[in-house]
């Protein structure tokens, strides 16, 4: 594959990197950049923004309001956003549950339910995990009974991320408690607002209690119209929108913004005056997570690549999955280390913007330990890295 960008291609990493420069509100910028908490209002600011660039949706097709990018440019795009600091676009909304609709739901789905994801009035979370079905997922409890012309919903899921600022949720539920785990399970569109639903925030080892819950539905009546496709046939769909999570999760342009810092952190002197970087050993440790982030990138590309020609990316992206996370868990140990006996005390506080940094140093250092601890989650969730691994092996070497 040829990485050199076009003429074309370097014009428009041009315009997407002044867009940027000056449309990305410098408050949200040094948030991310030095790894603070954001609040739901800074993800909503910078959404609106792109949207009114109609830039939203980077990987919707012309059809659906989407700018209809190339591979290439979907990638420029995702690149330049990290590299200056920009809000990730939370997934479950513009890359996970959109395409469901786009390719299975009704004509009144997509055209009540896309317009509002691009504009960022709808907040979406995922109802998959539950209590004893993660990684296997197919064996989940969650009950919904048809009634006239409404789903009434009964059970928990679990690992749901940022379910309490969410407008809503799209769910696994069993409608066939009979038939074969896959072959009983729907997908539903669940209005946050329902009665009887109730979100309980889960503490993760990083202190944080704002971002993970678990989710309660007690007798939650859903309409039949906000079924995706047919009913027991939700598997298919899941696995579809598990496929376009697992490409997210590869975060290669943020991969390249940490490895950026972690050089920057190495370069620096020591207690003992002599920079980390001109240690031979650590050195090729970084030299190693980068050559894998280069691999990395090629392969998302060639899988982007396929997704824009059939829509669907496929069983590729558990190779991406596996790699990507390895990666940010790696470029995270690999910073610990850098700042050395500074990671030792993980200070939850210090993810505030407005935390002022006592210890002396720690209002940059700070923030690393928590978030190494939060990235020990990525080989799990999306699919935990041994399930990824038996896909490749059943689907790609047909083993």
């Amino acid at each position: 594959m040829n990485l050199d960008l076009s003429a074309a291609e370097s014009a428009f990493r041009d315009e997407v990197r002044a867009f940027i420069r000056a449309k990305l509100p410098a408050d949200i910028a040094a948030k991310v950049l030095h790894l603070k908490r954001l609040e739901r209002e800074d993800f909503l600011r910078w959404a609106r923004i792109l949207h009114e660039r109609g830039w939203s949706g980077p990987s919707w097709p012309k059809q659906f309001g989407g700018p209809g990018w190339s591979a290439i440019e979907q990638h420029i795009f995702d690149e330049e956003c990290h590299a200056a600091g920009a809000p990730m676009l939370l997934p479950f909304g513009v890359r996970m549950v959109a395409p469901v609709i786009m390719a299975f739901g009704s004509r009144e789905q997509q055209e009540f339910f896309l317009p509002l994801i691009l504009s960022g009035e709808h907040w979406w979370c995922q109802g998959y995990s539950e209590p004893g079905s993660g990684s296997d997922l197919a064996s989940l409890k969650t009950r919904a009974e048809l009634r006239g012309d409404r789903y009434v919903v009964n059970g928990q899921k679990t690992w749901n991320t940022f379910g309490q600022h969410a407008d809503w949720i799209f769910c696994l539920v069993r409608t066939d408690p009979t038939a074969r785990s896959q072959s009983g399970i729907t997908f539903l569109l669940i209005d946050m607002k329902s009665p009887g639903i109730t979100v309980r925030p889960i503490p993760l080892i990083d202190g944080e209690a704002d971002e993970v819950n678990e989710i309660w539905f007690d007798n939650v009546e859903v309409p039949v119209g906000n079924r995706v496709g047919e009913e027991n046939k939700g598997w298919t769909y899941a696995k579809y929108l598990l496929a376009h999570e697992r490409v997210n999760i590869a975060q290669v342009g943020q991969c390249k913004r940490e490895l950026l810092m972690l050089k920057q952190l190495a370069a620096r002197e020591s207690s003992a005056g002599k920079p980390l970087i001109e240690d031979a050993r650590f050195r090729d440790r970084i030299a190693e997570v980068e050559i894998d982030l280069m691999a990395l990138e090629i392969t998302v590309l060639r899988v982007l690549s396929a997704e824009t020609a059939k829509g669907n990316p496929g069983a590729e992206s558990s190779v991406l999955k596996i790699r990507g996370a390895e990666i940010q868990q790696a470029i995270s140990e690999l910073k610990m280390l850098a700042i050395g006996p500074q990671a030792l005390a993980y200070i939850p506080e210090s993810l505030d913007a407005q935390w002022n940094g006592e210890p002396r140093g720690a209002v940059h250092w700070g923030p690393l330990s928590g978030r190494y601890f939060n990235l020990r989650k990525t080989t799990i969730y999306g699919g935990s890295n041994e399930i990824q691994r038996n896909i490749i092996a059943q689907r790609i070497l047909g083993l």
